[in-house]
């Protein structure tokens, strides 16, 4: 399978300019800004199905396109590197393998929405991503690949890698342009979208680290080649990140449409200890849960969709047979109550509320009615909020409970702790 996004990782030393220009490092650059226009370069992306691999899956060439031109105003672009999602470590390792194709992403995409000023936004714990990033940076500027006139053109860009402090929701493009801002991460209310109104009241453009570093490659080989590369509308590769009860977990670098079995059975090893499949999270822990008949699905946004889930983040998480699910629960319930953001009353109050009724029910302290009550309080989160946080709880920790509502009811029934 030809490699797109990974091409470069395991070389010694990856991450340096001088490994990046021995494959076609910064043609792409070249290219789309001596040769292509602006509306081309877009046109190009739309054309590859390039979609938004950090969870939403929205259409990249679409969402360059909301930029308006008349707007006077300085346009930007903002990289969202912060990664919080549980169970999703793919950025990382663009990051610190292959820094150059990033910047090279960022240069083309500037280059097509009109803007001059790039932001990495990374998450504050990913301390050697953003030292590897800084020196790449640093590198890129004393060489002319950022600055005036790069690469002998007239087009002008500067890039400032900004470090996060660690809060989850600052993953939603709008709480990370708050927080970008200098302000508490708080979402935004949309309209208007950031394309309209985004960093400093301008037009921006928001795009994670793996969506802005496939750009290149479409550049460079063709959006026809990078679409065939998928499924459907989801063009191009993906990496998938696969943890838990697996013998041989790690990264994957995969064609969209890959089945959720071939990528835990063939490329990632398969259950340990000869042990049976019993759930899998497909997308990171925001996505709702699959049980073990559900994995011949395709991993793309579509696919997934299709059957209650969502493709997220690529973050995969399977459990096998001795997993508690109500545990597992407890556990997702948990994580979504410590990082709600506390502006929407139904979130604030109904995550805190769902993990201590699934806590009791762990513990073997909770009656009927604590069972009872889950659904009413999830569905009253969910699209009550500003951002998809509220969602994001109420489909997946919901997914818990519909699909192993035996083991939630026999917590009540024998009130033990069985882990």
């Amino acid at each position: 399978m030809e490699k797109v996004i990974t091409r470069n990782f395991g070389k010694a030393n990856s991450h340096r300019l001088e490994v990046y220009l021995q494959n076609k490092g910064y043609e792409a650059a070249r290219r789309a800004i001596t040769q292509m226009t602006p509306v081309q370069v877009i046109d190009e992306i739309k054309k590859s199905n390039l979609r938004g691999l950090g969870g939403a899956g929205f259409p990249t060439g679409n969402k360059w396109g909301f930029i308006p031109k008349a707007n006077p105003k300085p346009k930007y672009l903002v990289i969202n590197g912060d990664e919080g999602e549980p169970g999703t470590f793919k950025d990382r390792y663009i990051l610190e393998q292959d820094p150059h194709a990033l910047l090279e992403g960022i240069i083309v995409t500037c280059y097509a929405i009109g803007s001059h000023k790039a932001y990495v936004y990374i998450r504050g714990e990913y301390v050697k991503s953003l030292q590897t990033l800084q020196g790449v940076v640093d590198e890129a500027y004393k060489q002319g690949f950022l600055g005036k006139g790069i690469m002998g053109t007239t087009f002008d860009i500067d890039v400032v890698v900004h470090p996060g402090a660690g809060a989850y929701i600052c993953g939603e493009e709008t709480a990370l342009l708050e927080s970008l801002e200098g302000k508490k991460g708080f979402p935004r209310l949309k309209p208007p979208f950031p394309a309209v109104a985004g960093l400093f009241g301008c037009p921006t453009v928001i795009n994670n680290v793996e969506t802005v570093t496939c750009v290149p490659p479409i550049i460079l080989n063709g959006a026809e080649w990078f679409a065939k590369l998928g499924s459907g509308k989801n063009g191009g590769n993906r990496i998938f990140c696969v943890s838990g009860h697996v013998n041989k977990p790690g990264i994957y670098e995969l064609p969209n449409g890959t089945t959720l079995r071939e990528i835990i059975y063939e490329h990632a090893g398969g259950i340990p200890n000869g042990r049976k499949l019993k759930a899998v999270i497909p997308g990171g822990i925001s996505a709702p849960v699959l049980t073990a008949d559900e994995i011949d699905v395709k991993m793309d946004f579509d696919s997934l969709k299709a059957i209650g889930s969502m493709a997220g983040s690529g973050g995969i998480i399977v459990m096998d047979e001795t997993t508690d699910m109500v545990w597992a629960a407890m556990i997702v319930a948990r994580f979504f109550a410590q990082e709600s953001c506390g502006q929407c009353t139904p979130c604030r109050e109904g995550s805190g509320w769902v993990y201590r009724n699934i806590k009791k029910l762990y513990h073997g302290t909770a009656r009927p009615h604590d069972l009872a009550n889950l659904p009413g309080i999830v569905n009253n989160i969910g699209g009550n909020t500003i951002c998809a946080f509220g969602d994001a709880v109420m489909m997946s920790v919901g997914s818990y409970v519909s699909k192993f509502r035996s083991e939630f009811e026999h917590k009540i029934k024998e009130r033990v702790c069985q882990i």
